[in-house]
């Protein structure tokens, strides 16, 4: 089974990192639309409980987070590349920063200044995911305002890394990174315009952006979710033929685990650890719905432990 079938929806800026990685490999895949908010119970029985967007399901293998995304679609489509020799170290700093202070500082903004263009669940469903009371429209306009000083700040530290003339953050050669400061600020106008005044004295950004931009989505074909399950359910995960790695702390191999995100969305999600390495776990789950899925994760950002009794 070779489909790629990524199972998103549009306002999320992860899964618009995925869609620019398929365009820029000029992939075809399939779309699965799924709901923003939970529950979400057609792609529940394939990952477990892992609740966010993007997933990338090929067959009856799930990888979740972009960064185990990316690194499998590289493993399969591996020119042009995404993770040029020599770029790996600043390009993982770059994103953990990208990804952490530059993306929290934009969604706030971001959110505060379009609250009214979201999902009405939408607050709702990631104050429950936080743990945390539903915020007023009140509280997002303020932190909106709070964050806007802190988002402009960063916008100048993304032209000051394109004023010397390069064309990707990195250097001469996209990567990893180009994705990860892209979908931060897509996120920006992906809702509307209101916020596209903070690009303007910013040309170097302007025309990056429109660089990666014209790498486009690929070929997508759209696909139900009942669809993507009897894929699921028509297909056995396919087997790990890689040398694995597992330090002494780790679960054996075998062992009933749990992975869980490490920052806010705790959920754990069950399985029989079938395989680690320096950057990946899989799991196997199985359910009445589908039968026996892989379910693969990285290793940063996420914490493996044996499940509880």
């Amino acid at each position: 089974m070779t489909n790629l079938i990524l199972h998103h929806y549009d306002f999320s800026n992860y899964s618009e990192k995925v869609r620019v990685a398929m365009g820029f490999k000029s992939l075809r895949w399939k779309s699965v639309v799924v709901p923003p908010v939970a529950p979400k119970p057609k792609l529940t029985p394939l990952t477990g409980g892992y609740r966010r967007a993007p997933v990338l399901q090929i067959g009856a293998d799930v990888y979740c987070d972009t960064r185990i995304i990316l690194k499998e679609l590289e493993r399969r489509h591996s020119d042009p590349t995404l993770f040029p020799a020599g770029y790996g170290g600043l390009s993982n700093a770059v994103s953990a920063w990208a990804e952490g202070p530059l993306f929290r500082a934009i969604m706030l903004y971001a959110w505060g200044t379009n609250h009214d263009l979201m999902p009405p669940a939408l607050f709702e469903d990631r104050a429950r995911m936080r743990g945390l009371p539903i915020p007023s429209v009140a509280s997002v306009e303020r932190a909106a305002a709070r964050n806007a000083p802190l988002v402009r700040m960063q916008l100048a530290l993304v032209e000051d890394m394109l004023s010397d003339g390069r064309k990707w953050i990195c250097g001469n050669q996209l990567t990893t990174a180009d994705l990860s400061v892209f979908h931060a600020l897509w996120f920006m106008t992906d809702r509307s315009t209101r916020l596209a005044y903070e690009f303007d004295g910013l040309p170097a950004v302007r025309d990056w952006l429109a660089r990666i931009r014209a790498f486009g989505h690929g070929t997508c074909e759209e696909l139900s979710s009942d669809q993507a399950l009897d894929f699921a359910r028509t297909s056995e995960p396919k087997a790990v033929s890689r040398s694995g790695f597992r330090h002494p702390e780790d679960p054996d191999l075998g062992a009933l685990v749990e992975v869980r995100a490490s920052d806010y969305a705790k959920d754990a999600i069950v399985g029989r650890l079938e395989f680690l390495d320096m950057d990946e776990i899989v799991v196997l789950i199985r359910n009445d719905e589908v039968g026996e899925i892989a379910v693969h994760f990285p290793r940063i950002g996420f914490e493996l432990r044996a499940a509880r009794n």
